[in-house]
């Protein structure tokens, strides 16, 4: 497990929860809301329906200094009608103070609250609407580490 403390990191995945599309959010929101210094989300796409039901949280979290870091797809390498909703989205964001970076490739789905909660799985957090997905949250501050290191996100964040 790269260096980490095996037992430690089997209890926290233990008692880590899987969370679906319809339980998901009410958890999130109320761990955002405590976030005291960071937040990274990772979400290949974005859409002006769910950026509107979280964006009264990121303006809570800026207001009281907590860095806000979305990575999502490059407008590039999205199709048209999607590219300009990203587009109306992103611009959203930056006006709000929220760091955006675009990522070439990127699919991944997680989420990085104070560098103690890890969520991973298959729900686009910033674009969910119908589909049937899932996340884990973790507890672990190694492994929310351990994320930031292999995804390559922390030579954007310091």
């Amino acid at each position: 497990m790269l260096g980490l403390r095996n037992n430690q990191v089997s209890s926290e995945l233990a008692s880590s929860s899987l969370l679906s599309q319809n339980d998901f959010y009410g958890v999130f929101v109320k761990d955002l809301s405590k976030a005291k210094r960071e937040v990274i989300i990772e979400s290949p796409f974005i859409s002006l329906r769910r950026l509107n039901y979280l964006i009264p949280i990121f303006r809570q979290l800026i207001r009281r200094g907590v860095r806000v870091i979305v990575n999502t797809k490059p407008l590039e390498e999205q199709d048209a009608s999607y590219g300009r909703q990203a587009e109306e989205c992103i611009a959203l964001l930056v006006e709000l103070g929220v760091e955006v970076l675009a990522t070439g490739g990127h699919h991944r789905k997680l989420a990085i609250i104070d560098r103690q909660i890890l969520y991973e799985g298959s729900l686009n957090i910033l674009s969910q609407n119908d589909s049937c997905e899932i996340m884990r949250r973790i507890y672990s501050e190694q492994l929310a580490i351990q994320m930031i290191n292999f995804v390559g996100i922390s030579k954007f964040i310091g």
